[in-house]
């Protein structure tokens, strides 16, 4: 659909991430060990392809079920005491891990409120950062706002004693990400990448790697999973994390998928792509009134999300006659995002400016309606005034 703006949601599949989720499904369905072999070869491509976007070695990546998966397995391996900082009104799958793990043998956790209109910044970070702190969890990109987190300066902040740790999921393959500050990064596939659901990548570096134990590595994290005695020996570097094989085809899928990118030229390509196609978007929003979240936010601080609202107008009104006008965007509250990505044609835009002027110009005839009748009345209620004032009337009325 040209009017699709919802990629911060869901990205459709892209062709090659379907085609390799085909041709991974048909192997699953036949017989022959060899193929087995096959599957098995195409999540270690994934993995090598992820390295390769993320300037990491293959053995530093694993892949997780979900991004959910994913920092709930970091939260089980990062045993206390200390302190992880969470950006309060991140998205809550990056709160869920902090909070289940708490008082279970992980870090206690420390809600730290947005900078103004930034979710996190450097100064915010600094102003927290407590001895007891030993980790800050962040969105690389905010979901409402679109801002994207200084990744970098966020990590020379913490030093190289303190944990960054990054919930990737709405900037990989959207913006380019400063992803190596991050010392455990965790993404799905199903939005900006257009991988689908069943995979995510994690990633763990070797420079942090003794720091967190495998508390839900499982039979596939460890060297020998048919030994007759168990613990076995965990596996070197994110595969000692897992609690069993991925899914094949999902794998399969995303890693068709990091490889699309990186044939499309990669974050900083499609990423200047996407920020264009927002910018006019959000253009054509202002000039129809509306008010832009976070409208202060630097060229290179917001990722593919940006945030409006038409004062005055019901926001499931305006969602539902966006909708209509066949661009499909999300709802949060007051609140409409939207999220195109590289592969949005020019006509989107134009057709939310459609829709918007399609609102404005409905508030349009209905005040000068309002304004028409309400002159009438008034007409009729002073000649009505008029006639009441030639009458004789009591002097105590």
């Amino acid at each position: 659909m040209p009017g699709y703006l919802d990629h911060a949601r869901i990205g459709p599949l892209s062709r090659r991430a379907a085609a390799a989720l085909a041709a991974a499904t048909a192997l699953a369905g036949r017989a022959d060990p060899a193929d087995l072999d096959r599957l098995f070869a195409l999540s270690d491509a994934a993995r090598a392809a992820a390295a390769r976007l993320l300037d990491a070695r293959p053995h530093e990546i694993a892949l997780a079920p979900s991004t959910s998966n994913g920092l709930f397995t970091v939260a089980a391996a990062l045993q206390g005491p200390g302190t992880v900082l969470v950006p309060r009104g991140e998205f809550p799958a990056n709160v869920y891990p902090w909070l289940r793990f708490a008082g279970r043998g992980g870090p206690d956790v420390r809600l730290v409120d947005p900078d103004g209109q930034r979710h996190i910044t450097a100064d915010l970070l600094r102003r927290h950062l407590t001895p007891d702190v030993t980790a800050l969890t962040v969105s690389a990109v905010d979901s409402l706002t679109g801002h994207v987190a200084p990744l970098a300066a966020l990590k020379e902040v913490l030093g190289p004693d303190r944990l960054l740790i990054v919930d990737a999921i709405q900037g990989l393959g959207a913006v380019p990400l400063e992803a190596d500050a991050a010392d455990v990064l965790v993404s799905g596939g199903q939005k900006w990448l257009r991988a689908g659901w069943g995979a995510a990548l994690l990633l763990i570096r070797d420079r942090c790697g003794e720091r967190l134990a495998p508390g839900l590595g499982g039979w596939a994290g460890v060297t020998e999973p048919f030994a007759v005695r168990h613990p076995a020996p965990s596996l070197p570097g994110a595969a000692a994390h897992l609690a069993t094989n991925p899914d094949f085809p999902a794998a399969a899928a995303i890693g068709a998928a990091v490889d699309d990118l990186l044939a499309q030229g990669g974050p900083a390509v499609v990423g200047a792509r996407i920020r264009a196609t927002l910018a006019e978007l959000l253009d054509r929003a202002r000039r129809a009134g509306a008010e832009v979240l976070s409208d202060g936010l630097g060229p290179r601080e917001r990722g593919g999300i940006g945030t409006f609202r038409l004062p005055g107008h019901d926001p499931a009104t305006v969602h539902r006659t966006l909708e209509a006008a066949g661009v499909i965007a999300t709802r949060r509250d007051e609140w409409i995002r939207l999220s195109p990505h590289a592969s949005t044609p020019p006509a989107a835009a134009d057709l939310f400016a459609k829709a918007l002027r399609t609102l404005t110009h409905s508030t349009t005839s209905t005040t000068s309606t309002s304004t028409s009748t309400s002159t009438s009345t008034e007409s009729s209620t002073h000649a009505h005034t008029r006639t009441d004032v030639q009458e004789p009337t009591c002097p105590t009325s």
